[in-house]
């Protein structure tokens, strides 16, 4: 997931630079469209800045936010959800496992062999699958038999030395990274899709009860041993090498973060006590954080307004992979058709106008569009404002540490 937040801010970055570069081509002899050009790119950076006093005022939202949603169910836009985690592992696991991390456009399915307090990881595999488009928004049993059938067939890749022992059933983690309602450590049902997934006959589903149909539908032999969400596992990876980590953000397709709470400070909690510990692992689902603070665009806006979830998950769509591509397509649209941005380049504004949602660097890798090998300031004009990963997310760490 992080390669995927890094790659879609890398290439956001990269693209911009290259159609930046159309711009000097015309730049002598066009000063009047460069002028109106400038002056889209500073208006845009200008709306989405983030000086400290607004990282704060946004951090003292979501401090707000997070204690209202801890007590009560609904309290808060953050749903705060307990993920029934009470003990985090301490690096002396060993023996087989599986885990299956289902948290946007393509899913990874693990095996792993740990060795113990002093072996640590002994091997690693994992294979990366996409999910074709129309699966995101079909059925829930094309998509989950989609999904066992992928595992299945990785499955039957065990080497020599990482079969289970006899008699024993092979244990699956599931990660699945969208907002769960969880009843055990091992099921939950989807209160909402996000990420571009609208698939309406999984929600309110136990999600494990769903994979484990379509894993029987096709013989495989594996039990769904803990459900949790992508930012819980990778706080779960994070304390596997280091006893002091407490918290984990996830920037991919989509972004969320997890810590530990201590259980006295979860007024809704109406369960016994932890036994292990005196603390409880919560699911902040803060994709959907919003606040008046916030530095949205009129691109932000509209971007929004499109989206399959309007009005929902506004924090993530100005910080996540799946969105970042599309908020520069559409400062480049608005360049080209109010100040000529790429000259008379009438392929270019076809595509960019007919293709919301897809990557930029898709658009501009047309054959009938024209290539560049210069760079210009303008990709620094675009890269610099709050809608690039640090000033946004690092308000969210600032929220995020107030209640720890």
């Amino acid at each position: 997931m992080g390669k995927v937040a890094v790659g879609a801010a890398v290439v956001c970055a990269a693209t911009v630079c290259a159609a930046a570069a159309l711009v000097v081509r015309h730049r002598m002899r066009c000063s009047g469209r460069w002028a109106r050009a400038m002056a889209i790119l500073r208006e845009f950076e200008e709306n989405c800045g983030t000086p400290i006093g607004k990282l704060r005022q946004v951090a003292d939202a979501m401090a707000v936010e997070m204690h209202a949603g801890l007590a009560s169910e609904g309290g808060s836009k953050l749903k705060m959800l307990i993920s029934y985690v009470d003990n985090l592992p301490s690096g002396e696991e060993n023996g087989l496992f599986y885990a299956l991390d289902l948290g946007g456009t393509n899913f990874r399915v693990i095996r792993v062999l740990l060795g113990g307090k002093d072996g640590g990881v002994v091997k690693q595999e994992f294979e990366e699958v996409s999910i074709p488009p129309h699966l995101m928004t079909g059925s829930s049993d094309a998509l989950f038999g989609f999904i066992a059938t992928a595992l299945a067939n990785f499955v039957a890749t065990e080497s020599e030395g990482l079969h289970p022992s006899p008699g024993r059933q092979r244990e699956l983690g599931f990660t699945f990274s969208f907002p769960v309602r969880q009843t055990s450590i091992a099921s939950g049902n989807l209160i909402k899709w996000t990420k571009g997934f609208l698939i309406d006959d999984v929600v309110g589903q136990d999600v494990v009860g769903e994979l484990t149909k379509a894993m029987e539908r096709i013989g495989l032999d594996m039990r769904v041993s803990a459900l949790v969400n992508d930012t819980i596992g990778t706080l779960a990876g994070g304390r596997y090498h280091n006893p002091d980590v407490i918290a984990a953000v996830i920037l991919g397709t989509g972004t969320n973060a997890a810590y530990v709470e201590r259980a006295q400070a979860i007024p809704k909690w109406h369960g016994l006590l932890p036994k292990s510990e005196k603390w409880l692992v919560i699911n902040m689902e803060w994709g959907n954080f919003r606040s008046s603070h916030l530095p949205l665009t009129e691109y932000d806006q509209d971007l929004d307004v499109e989206s399959l979830n309007p009005g929902e998950q506004i924090f993530e769509k100005i910080i996540s992979g799946m969105y970042l591509g599309e908020i520069v397509r559409r400062v480049l649209l608005k360049m080209a058709e109010e100040a000529a941005f790429f000259g008379d380049i009438e392929p270019f504004l076809a595509v960019m106008a007919l293709k919301p949602f897809q990557m930029v660097e898709e658009a501009l890798s047309s054959s009938s569009l024209p290539t560049a090998n210069q760079r210009s300031n303008t990709c620094v004009a675009v890269a610099q404002p709050g809608h690039w990963l640090g000033p946004v997310t690092g308000l969210g760490w600032l929220g995020l540490a107030q209640p720890i």
